[in-house]
């Protein structure tokens, strides 16, 4: 039986389309279980229906609307996921910071995430265009991607995979988020792979 995978996602779903394509065509030899998305009108709710997987939309609002804590949100959400007894949750473009109450109802190391810069920099979000900027005051001369595993701590993980992006002196920041996302596109793919093998699943 193959590794059973998690997805949680909160807008366009490219990079949760990079991990479809890679079950199917074989380079990532697991299953997508579940795709939990933070907001209904996410796009990649609907690349998770065109595949077949199931989906779960489970939005932080409706929990704030009942007076309930960010923390019964999280406890919540894992119980939910946990149902699908998955090997791997992946983070791919989720906009919600997960807490320690969230984390603990897992193994270590099962819970990883897609982030658009390098290790200690521009942690949290709009990291592509704080990158960008910082370039063009001159503090940095190149970004990058990371997977790392996920810790209460946001973007401060143990990182899985990593690679340098250039940034050139040509680049508007849609040149430099296309770039961006080429990479992410396939970092998701073998950081999954990689937590896989650590994991021995």
């Amino acid at each position: 039986m193959s590794p059973r995978i998690v997805v949680l996602i909160s807008g366009f779903g490219s990079n949760l389309q990079a991990l479809i394509d890679a079950v199917n065509n074989g380079t990532l030899k697991a299953t997508i279980s579940l795709v939990v998305s933070s907001k209904a009108t996410a796009y990649g709710l609907k690349r998770a229906e065109a595949a077949n997987i199931p989906t779960l939309v489970f939005p932080l609002q409706a929990y704030r609307d009942a007076g309930k804590s960010r923390i019964e949100y999280d406890i919540d959400l894992a119980t939910k996921i946990k149902a699908y007894e998955p090997d791997l949750v992946v983070l791919a473009g989720w906009m919600l910071i997960l807490s320690n109450q969230f984390l603990e109802h897992f193994a270590q190391k099962t819970v990883i995430n897609l982030h658009p810069a390098l290790p200690g920099q521009f942690d949290g979000t709009d990291a592509i265009r704080r990158a960008y900027e910082a370039y063009k005051r001159g503090e940095i001369q190149n970004t990058g991607v990371m997977v790392h595993k996920v810790i209460p701590e946001v973007d401060r993980g143990e990182p899985i995979m990593v690679e340098e992006v250039a940034i050139l002196e040509t680049d508007t920041l849609d040149d430099l988020e296309a770039r961006i996302h080429s990479v992410e596109h396939r970092l998701i793919i073998a950081g999954a792979n990689k937590a896989l093998h650590e994991l021995n699943v």
